[in-house]
């Protein structure tokens, strides 16, 4: 018989972290999280994104094992403001055994259903910054520190539940000797000299800092349209400046700005973190900040992590100057693979923008949904 407990201590909290250290044990594919870095993005007085929404986490058990977990989440902002009554569910985890992942999925509908939400739909996490989607192709490749890897099982639990593909996302890559100049090397120098732009480098992290608050409202606005958006608030900006830009290498970091210096496109790209993350296995110390560091300076693949394009610049190929700019970073770095983060399917946009470099779909997720009511 499965039961599902409330995380309702510390020791819970841990338990529900370092579970899929067990389910994932021995993988060659699954990258672990920084245990404590876990634990602190679940701590209410840590994490200001619980300021516009709650969570509860859930601990499945049988025999007396932990089995799975589930946190259920409501992002505020979405409901109240974006009118979308939503039941979002996250970090869920499990073994193959159908009365273990229903347990839990129960669980999530039966929170909804007390809140008057209309759906359930997840994997997903509080904000457009954390992981999503579950997994459906792609499980023979390495996961990256912003992705959730999963078992291949975890699909037919979902539909056997129920559930229904909401939105999907593409995970793409390409050696980094396809960034051919003769694709935007030109067209930089056009694009600059039409709408009187320019390029900004970095070499500090002091450097960037008076600069984030205004890349995070550019971000809020060159997505704010798509369906899944739900903004980052000033609060968040804070935490996210002080959380992440400082470990951020600075020249992985790209904006592009008017003859105003306004601020009309930023790129951020890290270095892979995946082999050293495997090494650390969940610790800073003794050994696992030395993984890092030694990663951040070294690593030979890169990850797009954000790209934001002002709504008023997007299609007049601003992307070039940024491209030229990471190309000069590359080749300096002998860096061999970019690999992009999950990308909506629906966003052709961004699909354009990258064309030239004959990129790969090698993993493929998705969210799922389940009507409440």
């Amino acid at each position: 018989m499965v039961t599902v407990q409330k995380v309702e201590s510390k020791n819970d909290l841990k338990r529900f972290v370092k579970f899929p250290f067990s389910l994932y044990k021995g993988s060659p594919y699954w990258v672990p999280p920084i245990i404590k870095d876990e634990m602190d993005s679940f701590d209410t007085d840590k994490n200001p994104v619980f300021e516009s929404a709650e969570a509860s986490f859930y601990l499945a058990y049988k025999n007396g094992k932990i089995v799975g977990r589930v946190a259920a989440i409501i992002n505020w902002l979405e409901v109240k403001e974006q009118n979308l009554a939503k039941m979002r569910f996250g970090w869920f985890d499990f073994v193959d055994d159908f009365e273990v992942s229903k347990a839990l999925l129960d669980k999530v509908a039966e929170i909804g259903k007390k809140n008057k939400l209309f759906y359930m739909e997840g994997p997903v996490g509080f904000s457009n910054l954390d992981k999503v989607g579950v997994l459906t192709e792609g499980f023979d490749h390495i996961g990256t520190m912003i992705t959730w890897y999963n078992h291949a099982y975890y699909q037919s639990h979902y539909e056997k539940y129920g559930l229904v593909k909401e939105k999907e996302y593409l995970e793409n890559k390409f050696p980094a000797a396809n960034a051919d100049p003769k694709f935007f090397y030109k067209a930089n120098l056009l694009i600059k000299k039409r709408y009187g732009l320019k390029e900004m480098n970095f070499s500090s992290s002091n450097e960037i800092m008076p600069w984030v608050d205004e890349m995070f409202s550019l971000f809020n606005e060159t997505y704010s349209k798509l369906s899944s958006f739900v903004k980052i608030t000033d609060v968040q900006k804070a935490y996210f400046k002080k959380k992440y830009i400082s470990f951020i290498n600075p020249e992985y970091i790209k904006f592009v700005v008017d003859s105003n210096d306004k601020l009309v496109a930023f790129a951020i790209v890290m270095p892979s973190f995946s082999k050293a993350l495997q090494k650390a296995n969940g610790r800073l110390f003794p050994f696992g900040i030395f993984h890092l560091l030694n990663a951040k300076k070294h690593s030979k693949d890169v990850i797009f992590y954000l790209i934001g394009i002002h709504p008023d610049y997007q299609n007049k190929g601003v992307t070039a100057v940024i491209f030229n700019e990471y190309y000069k970073t590359f080749q300096e770095k002998g860096i061999v693979n970019c690999i992009r983060t999950p990308e909506l399917a629906e966003n052709t946009a961004i699909r354009q923008m990258w064309k030239h470099f004959d990129p790969v779909t090698h993993k493929r997720r998705r969210t799922y949904r389940k009507d409440l009511v």
